[in-house]
């Protein structure tokens, strides 16, 4: 049960266990990351990055949270129907009453949930990614792509829940879109540090770096 952001913050920290473990990691490489970023270029010294960097990891450890409850092997409690009340089959088979267009439903039904253990692991792997990429400032405008997609399929698929209110996932989805369009790394992130280094090389590789950072 939530009690109040502090409180619930401070249980997540000192929880325990493994996943625990790579959060307090992941923390540490962020701030180490923009620490050196902060360093090496004049650039990334102006105040207001801080506060970009602060929210960004926010959002970053907000996609890390909704992953832990969506853990391999299993991803769920109950991953046949009846779908139980929680984990990621639930909230599929939520997805197959409640979305905005029926062929979304029916595609969620048909081809997503009829080969669970086969779309689970991806969807599983997309949200740590988009986590890490916003915690990291690494790759953080393919994490935003990849984020704005995740996003807008929640949205759409949960728009008529009578539960949810349509709106929260419609601003995650500009929150996403936001971070497509400015790369949130460029600031105290590992893409700062890398596009700093860039030499405007025309390889194939360096340009795709350059792309999704």
């Amino acid at each position: 049960m939530r009690v109040n952001p502090l409180a619930d913050v401070g249980e997540f920290l000192t929880q325990g266990g493994f996943m625990t473990v790579v959060f307090w990691l992941l923390i540490a490489a962020s701030i180490a990351i923009a620490a050196a970023a902060w360093l090496r270029s004049d650039a990334n010294r102006a105040p207001v990055l801080l506060g970009d960097y602060a929210v960004r990891f926010v959002a970053g450890s907000m996609w890390w949270q909704q992953s832990l409850w969506k853990l391999p092997p299993y991803y769920t409690d109950q991953p046949k129907e009846p779908f139980g009340t929680t984990g990621l089959a639930y909230w599929m088979g939520e997805m197959t009453k409640w979305s905005a267009f029926p062929i979304q439903g029916r595609l969620v039904k048909d081809v997503v949930l009829a080969n669970f253990y086969l779309f689970a692991p991806f969807v599983y792997a997309a949200e740590v990614f988009i986590g890490v990429s916003l915690m990291l400032g690494v790759f953080s405008r393919l994490g935003a792509f990849i984020g704005a997609a995740m996003a807008i399929n929640l949205w759409l698929g949960l728009y008529r829940a009578p539960s949810e209110w349509p709106w929260t996932y419609g601003f995650l989805v500009i929150i996403q879109l936001i971070y497509l369009l400015h790369p949130p790394g460029r600031s105290l992130g590992l893409d700062a540090l890398w596009r700093a280094r860039d030499r405007g090389d025309a390889s194939l590789w360096s340009r795709l770096i350059r792309i999704a950072t």
